[in-house]
């Protein structure tokens, strides 16, 4: 990626403007459109056609996370000895076919609730190796002085989908059926491979040290990379604790807005789409927040700030009142794609090239292992102390992270040391 010099001032060319860049940003935007269709569309799904219970719907999304649990060392391990390009490529494809088999099964009258919880859990082992490859090839594409703003751009897009991606799965699902609104995601997906296949092999060679190191200890080497540092843990202890809660909130959404909120599928889809603004904005901001505030500072003010925010969830009511769980979405997606853009942006910097598959998988590991148990807790809390209470302490839960950044030297800091 080349710069100019002009009047003795350095300009760096946008990123849009890098071919390969370029592809694979829209690649991953229409990619992670059918990824916030099929979010809507599977519970939708389930909860309408196939009429299954709270507990039932919530399995859903433990299954889709349980593969990170289970999956995401050796993914790691795997993303740091083959192309990350052609794997992604493959958990595109992969993710295509398993999705359009839903309408199928429909057709022919073979479509149960095992069978939808099969899909969901195979798609949610090929989203962990795709995951583990979006992640570590990043820095592969762009300079390391510009990853903030290329992952703040990428989480902008995520965003994007995030504001249209539910409201079209839910006007799918409301129009033809939430069965046969999986084929508008598998489109997607397929779209997405067919970026990626024109994307241009990074450019700088990934050194292939993983390859000689015996497996079983590659396996864990990401871990002991971030156990060895401070500031590593406690972001990570963050994450993972902020996640266990805010997916017990996700699992019991729908739920809660179709059956407490009596919304239907289009109005689930529209404020999913709302709750996303606020991190569209601050997405949009990442860059420029983090060079006004502190590369440090912005990690635990963004986890602190918008904390008070989360309890109007549980205080929505039908019409008007589902403002307040608008609001309460967006203050959660403010803070989680600034904190995400900055954690991640750091990690890449300070991770050598060989071992960012592992460090990354390592994350994924504990922040999204906790996801299954986080849903699973929800569904518990949802069935027997009912939606509203659950989702109290829920919001309470999710906001209780920032204590893990708030009382890290991250408090003392203004910026991340790059090293």
């Amino acid at each position: 990626m080349t710069t100019q010099l002009t009047s003795g001032r350095v300009v760096r060319r946008p990123l849009w403007r890098d071919r390969s860049f370029a592809l694979f940003w829209g690649g991953q935007t229409v990619g992670e459109l059918g990824t916030r269709m099929s979010g809507v569309a599977v519970p939708l799904l389930a909860a309408g056609p196939m009429r299954a219970g709270v507990f039932q719907v919530s399995l859903l999304t433990v299954l889709a996370w349980l593969p990170y649990l289970l999956f995401s060392l050796p993914a790691g391990l795997l993303a740091d000895r083959v192309d990350l390009r052609r794997l992604m490529i493959c958990c595109d494809l992969g993710r295509a076919a398993l999705l359009s088999s839903l309408p199928v099964a429909a057709l022919v009258g073979q479509l149960t609730l095992a069978f939808l919880y099969a899909v969901v859990g195979l798609c949610g082992v090929l989203t962990v190796l795709f995951t583990v490859a979006y992640k570590s090839i990043v820095p592969a594409l762009v300079p390391v002085d510009r990853l903030v703003e290329a992952n703040a751009r990428l989480t902008v897009s995520q965003d994007t989908a995030a504001l249209v991606g539910p409201s079209v799965g839910g006007a799918l699902a409301g129009v033809v059926g939430a069965a046969r609104a999986f084929l508008g995601t598998a489109l997607a997906f397929l779209l997405s491979a067919v970026a990626l296949v024109a994307v241009r092999p990074p450019v700088r060679d990934r050194p292939a040290v993983a390859d000689r190191v015996p497996a079983r200890v590659a396996l864990t080497e990401g871990l002991r990379f971030v156990g060895r540092r401070p500031i590593l843990r406690s972001i990570l202890a963050c994450t993972a604790t902020s996640n266990f809660f805010a997916i017990g909130t996700s699992a019991l959404e729908v739920s809660y807005l179709v059956r407490e909120l009596r919304a239907g599928p289009a109005t689930v889809g529209l404020v999913f789409s709302l709750g996303a603004v606020g991190g569209l904005v601050t997405g949009a901001l990442a860059d420029r927040l983090s060079r006004r505030i502190g590369t440090a500072r912005v990690i635990w003010m963004s986890m602190v700030t918008p904390g008070p925010l989360y309890l109007l969830v549980p205080l929505a009511r039908p019409g008007w009142g589902l403002a307040l769980y608008v609001v309460g979405l967006a203050a959660f997606s403010a803070n989680a794609v600034l904190f995400n853009v900055s954690i991640l942006s750091y990690r890449q910097r300070i991770t050598p090239p060989e071992l960012l598959g592992r460090v990354n998988a390592a994350f994924l590991w504990v922040c999204f292992g906790v996801v299954p148990l986080g849903a699973l807790a929800g569904g518990v809390l949802g069935s027997q102390w009912g939606l509203r209470p659950a989702l109290v302490v829920c919001a309470l839960g999710t906001w209780s992270a920032a204590l893990f950044v708030v009382l890290s030297p991250l408090r003392t800091m203004r910026d991340l040391s790059p090293t």
